[in-house]
């Protein structure tokens, strides 16, 4: 495994780390809360050391599952990034969406980062890892009610406390960030990332670049289109959101596979998977400091994990960087 800081920390990640949204449920159709446990310790022995989750991940089920994963592990071993600011148990704040938890209740979902969210969320999320620390607590979501320097400034508290290693954001776009700097340090922004779909190119990656910033990239296999295994026609669960998402049309389907089939021959040559091509292909892009990968089980968690092993050369990532190209990406 490979490890790297987060900004200017002195908090080390793997670069292949653990997502963990899948395990608590809910948009993904459910989830099976032993083959999540074995799949983080898995993980584990492979050099998988970090693992991401949130409290919105199954309404708390997912962070409940990590700290089950990791009992036994000595706490200094892993690190465990988790968030704030996505309120189920609270009608308060800018409201998102209605939606069901993972026994089929019906909540209403409110982005809400006030100070006092904030300093109650941290102990909520405390009590449910089993942990008197966190080593990275992120704002999941902006909160358009919520001034950004209250949220950074509660953020700033936690840190001099003691509860929070390092402070982050998640979906800040550029001057956001530069807003919240005014207030706090922050150690990394986490945003959606893939081959397909890079848009923090143009202005977020230069500037992580210039001020030190960690960008933690979610969602690098496209929520699993980019292994190859998904296709035309495919059936999702029930409750899964993949269905009906513009990445996973017929059309837009056909045309990743298109482009996967090109760059097979190169994960073939260099003895890996589709997936494990594109998480190396992800970790190597400039500003990328590490790739959020999920798993359902073992077997998926050591695929992930050794997608480290994988080298690529700079003629390599030119050769893919075309095949993108060639292909609408």
């Amino acid at each position: 495994m490979e490890y790297r800081k987060l900004g200017e920390t002195d908090v080390n990640v793997s670069v292949i780390t653990f997502g963990a949204w899948a395990i608590g449920g809910w948009m993904w159709g459910g989830a099976d809360r032993q083959d999540a446990v074995k799949a983080i310790r898995a993980a584990y022995n492979e050099g998988v050391t970090s693992i991401d989750t949130a409290p919105i991940y199954g309404m708390g089920v997912s962070e409940e599952i990590v700290a089950e994963a990791i009992q036994g592990i000595p706490r200094d071993k892993v690190q465990i990034l988790t968030k704030f600011g996505m309120r189920w148990d609270r009608n308060e704040g800018d409201f998102v969406m209605k939606s069901k938890d993972n026994y089929g209740k019906e909540i209403d979902i409110y982005k809400l980062a006030s100070k006092s969210s904030v300093m109650e969320e941290v102990e909520n999320c405390l009590r449910r890892l089993k942990t008197d620390y966190i080593d990275l607590f992120q704002l999941h979501w902006p909160d358009v009610t919520t001034p950004i320097g209250e949220t950074m400034e509660a953020l700033d508290n936690l840190v001099k406390q003691g509860k929070v290693r390092a402070a982050g954001v998640c979906n800040y776009n550029t001057a956001q960030m530069r807003e919240a700097e005014q207030t706090i340090r922050l150690a990394s922004d986490q945003v959606s990332y893939s081959m397909i779909y890079r848009d923090i190119e143009q202005e977020l990656v230069p500037y992580a670049i210039e001020n030190r910033k960690s960008i933690i990239a979610y969602s690098p296999l496209q929520r699993g289109l980019l292994t190859g295994k998904i296709k035309p026609g495919h059936k999702f669960g029930e409750g899964d959101t993949r269905e009906g998402n513009r990445f996973y049309t017929d059309e837009n389907i056909q045309k990743t596979n298109r482009f996967l089939d090109a760059i097979r021959p190169l994960a073939e040559a260099r003895n890996a998977t589709l997936g494990q091509l594109v998480l190396r292909w992800t970790i190597d892009q400039p500003g990328i400091t590490i790739a959020l990968a999920g798993a359902r089980n073992e077997e998926q968690a050591v695929q992930n994990a050794r997608a480290v092993n994988v080298k690529l050369s700079p003629e390599d990532i030119i050769f893919i960087n075309k095949q993108l190209a060639a292909h609408g990406f």
